[in-house]
């Protein structure tokens, strides 16, 4: 198979969807690999290396995806690239299809196979999404370091440092889920020295929360009456909800969020699928905050592409080994992996994702009926 491997466009996206390492293994596995000159520079990874690695370097993105059955990507294609898509491609990437009508129907149209790393599910039959789950860690560490820096007042915060000083109480962190960006988040706001709450609607979570931080954080089971007590201690919340290609539910509306202080901060890590609050709506790394309800709002939809050192890494350690899968197999991969073939979320002008389909109101056709 060829694969190619573009660089990422998206704002301050700094990752890559392939290291040198990944390539190598590849080309040993008889496969020809493209890379566009420059993708892996952000990352810390020169042209050079992946030359060496066995890649063909070349200089323009439409050399890529114009000449490889599969794509492999970190972020969604942007609609400059909708063109580049090429019928019958299989394109690897995330693709958080749900809120974007648009793309999908260029997948469909072309018809694209759209594998989603945040819908491969785990074959240990864990409740965890394997390859969503390393940028959740991520974001979720990121979204309590960035609130902090935003709740300084030159940013529009109301002035208050997350851990307070002697003779000052620390701020207050509402975290809304407690997943894997929930847990995340609140490893590092405990750990500068915040006071934390997580809400989530799962008991049996809950008590694993609990037993996590030695009952050091507090958590609340999540409804209406319990998160508008939260926000209005809130100094800073996160938005750590997911349902897995599903739109994320709007859990705290307009009125909600005059509860909170003016200069609170708002993170949404739910961005990717639309947001969990009315009041999101997606920034970039170059302009990543605005103000709503007098609250701070940081609603930033690559978070990861900040530390992509980190984060390639992370997410290249899970993401290879299917890469290696599809390249060897194609469509009969999806066939034997049914894990792997939880990620398709467009097949053959077909939406076989059922969240994708009810989120944008489209018919729902089983992979199985069209494998």
């Amino acid at each position: 198979m060829r694969v190619g491997i573009p660089k990422e466009i998206k704002d301050h996206e700094y990752r890559v969807g392939m290291m040198p390492a990944g390539v190598h293994d590849l080309v040993g596995d008889g496969h020809q690999v493209v890379v566009e000159r420059g993708a892996g520079v952000g990352s810390g990874f020169e042209d050079r290396e992946y030359e060496e690695a066995g890649a063909t370097l070349v200089d323009s993105a439409p050399e890529v995806w114009e000449s490889s059955d599969m794509i492999i990507k970190v972020k969604e294609p942007l609609a400059i690239e909708y063109p580049l898509l090429q019928e019958n491609q299989i394109l690897y990437t995330y693709l958080h299809l749900a809120p974007l009508r648009e793309l999908t129907d260029a997948l469909l149209e072309r018809q694209v196979t759209g594998v989603a790393y945040e819908t491969i599910t785990d074959p240990k039959g864990t409740r965890a999404l394997p390859l969503l789950s390393p940028m959740s860690e991520v974001a979720g560490r990121m979204a309590s370091l960035v609130g902090a820096y935003y709740l300084q007042k030159p940013f529009g915060g109301l002035g208050a440092l997350l851990p307070g000083v002697p003779g000052v109480p620390p701020s207050e962190v509402v975290i809304v889920g407690g997943g894997i960006v929930g847990l995340n988040s609140a490893k590092i706001a405990l750990g500068i020295g915040a006071r934390v709450t997580i809400l989530e609607k799962d008991v049996d979570r809950m008590r694993f929360l609990d037993d996590t931080f030695l009952g050091r954080v507090t958590t609340l089971a999540s409804n209406k009456l319990t998160l508008e007590g939260a926000l209005a201690k809130a100094d800073l919340l996160i938005g750590a909800v997911l349902i897995p290609g599903r739109s994320a539910p709007k859990l705290i509306d307009r009125k909600m969020l005059r509860l909170m202080r003016p200069g609170a901060v708002a993170v949404d890590v739910a961005v990717d699928q639309g947001g969990c609050f009315e009041t999101t709506r997606p920034t970039t790394h170059s302009d990543p905050v605005y103000t709503e309800e007098g609250v701070v709002h940081y609603c930033v939809a690559n978070m990861p592409g900040a530390v992509p050192r980190t984060s390639t890494f992370a997410l290249n350690n899970v993401t290879t080994p299917y890469a290696l899968e599809l390249a060897r197999h194609g469509e009969e991969a999806l066939r034997r992996d049914p894990h792997l073939a939880a990620g398709v979320n467009t097949f053959r002008g077909k939406i076989t994702y059922e969240a994708v389909a009810e989120s944008q109101g489209r018919p729902f056709t089983p992979l199985s009926d069209l494998l």
